[in-house]
């Protein structure tokens, strides 16, 4: 079995000094990253990718999305993705490390960022005429200090990339009706929590009534954060983390499904498939077929 691979930064720079920024358009990046990106892999770092020509599928962690003009996507450390683009496909994209982010910014972590530290979060996010001219704008003076040797091209660097993040969650919050007030922001702090504790606990701990408790609130309420944050139930955000790991699994480690099911925590491999195709619309074994070669 080939492992998916993993993508370091170092891989695109072309002899730069630094490993932990790149940036590049979408169309120098397909040549140069040609023969690391024609087939799904994951990366240690975190992306941004707008595009602003041409069209395709973008598929990340086995979910599809289309792309078009105006179509932003951002990708966390650990993702698998893949994509069939248009010719005439272009844009910018530019990946960071978490340690060249969070070095300057002590107090703000790329995981705060809804789309970086939420596995159930949408990684796409769809710009209308006047929002993709603004986040293009950004896109652009970034990739001009990129290639600059400004004073302070670092820091500047660094600010643009907050704009980009901070205007992305913006945007997200105002297609899912949710604003800035005190309650929603304790809604997020604990829906953050709650993912947190999944990613330690997912392969031992299904229960909404375990999270619940260490959170300290209910599980109705529990449910009614998930519900206003990502319109999932919990038991739901549960059931994916679990599912998307045991796609990621059967991507790239070379053991039997019934191994697969035990270090989920399921002893019984019949109601792990029975999961796995009512959360994805297949089985285990139809997955494999369909996604490796």
């Amino acid at each position: 079995m080939n492992p998916i691979s993993v993508l370091h930064i170092e891989l695109f720079q072309s002899g730069r000094n630094t490993s932990d920024f790149y940036f590049n358009t979408m169309k120098e990046h397909l040549v140069v990253g040609h023969r690391h990106i024609e087939k799904p892999h994951r990366h240690d770092f975190y992306a941004a990718v707008l595009f602003t020509r041409g069209k395709g599928i973008h598929e990340i962690d086995f979910q599809k999305y289309d792309v078009s003009e105006g179509s932003l996507f951002f990708l966390s450390p650990g993702q698998i993705h893949s994509w069939e683009l248009s010719e005439d496909i272009d844009g910018y994209i530019f990946f960071c490390s978490q340690e060249f982010y969070e070095m300057h910014y002590v107090n703000q972590k790329l995981r705060n960022f809804p789309f970086f530290g939420s596995v159930s979060f949408p990684r796409k996010l769809q710009l209308d005429i006047d929002e993709l001219e603004k986040i293009n704008r950004l896109f652009q003076e970034l990739g001009q200090e990129f290639h600059s040797q400004n004073l302070m091209k670092e820091g500047l660097s660094l600010s643009l990339m907050s704009q980009i993040f901070i205007n992305a969650v913006r945007l997200f919050s105002k297609d899912h009706d949710i604003h800035a007030s005190s309650a929603s922001l304790s809604y997020f702090k604990h829906y953050q929590d709650f993912e947190n504790l999944i990613e330690q606990y997912f392969s031992s701990q299904k229960s909404i009534s375990y999270y619940a408790s260490l959170l300290g609130i209910t599980p109705k309420h529990l449910n009614r954060i998930t519900q206003s944050v990502v319109q999932k139930t919990a038991t739901d955000i549960i059931t994916e983390r679990v599912v998307l790991e045991a796609k990621r699994m059967l991507m790239y480690l070379d053991e039997s499904l019934v191994e697969i099911a035990f270090r989920l925590g399921y002893e019984e491999y019949s109601y792990f498939v029975r999961v796995f195709r009512k959360s994805s619309g297949m089985t285990p074994t139809q997955f494999m077929r369909k996604y490796k070669v």
